[in-house]
């Protein structure tokens, strides 16, 4: 899921680029395409901080064993 959320940044991107290519100034259409991916970079923030969270669990969630027994 993730690495969609990155390919729709790219995307946007690449849309803002083009816009500013063929209008040669800063438009109404590039300020929606900096809303949406503002809206993607927290999505992919959001969706990184969840994965982290479960590295985390995982990796306090392992059963300790005992050298001695």
């Amino acid at each position: 899921m993730i690495e969609d959320l990155y390919k729709q940044k790219k995307s946007l991107e690449l849309s803002w680029e083009q816009e500013h290519l063929n209008e040669g100034r800063y438009t109404l259409q590039m300020t929606k395409i900096d809303h949406a991916i503002k809206e993607i970079i927290t999505q992919i923030k959001l969706e990184e901080a969840r994965l982290e969270d479960l590295k985390i669990k995982i990796a306090s969630s392992r059963p300790e064993v005992s050298v001695a027994t």
